[in-house]
């Protein structure tokens, strides 16, 4: 992937996902950053999970972090608890 696919602060930028539409038929969208969408439950539950560091080496941070933070939370914990909390039953 290219850098101007990728946002500086977390996850695609809209060129990045037009680029997705393009080239693989996927249809993203932006980020929900607050309230209990479904999209924004579904997102994390998923990175809740996901395996690896939220800093690199050097102390900086990893996409995985970035991309939690563009969707609104501060760490796999925060996410996955909201999750736990809006999922439908």
């Amino acid at each position: 992937m290219r850098k101007e696919h990728k946002n500086p602060a977390g996850g695609l930028t809209e060129a990045g996902r037009k680029y997705f539409k393009r080239t693989e038929g996927a249809d993203l969208k932006a980020p929900v950053k607050s309230g209990t969408n479904p999209r924004r439950v579904s997102f994390a539950a998923r990175f809740g999970g996901m395996d690896g560091s939220l800093v690199d080496e050097k102390g900086r941070p990893t996409r995985l972090k970035l991309a939690l933070k563009a969707w609104g939370f501060g760490s796999k914990e925060a996410a996955r608890n909201f999750a736990q909390r809006h999922k439908k039953d």
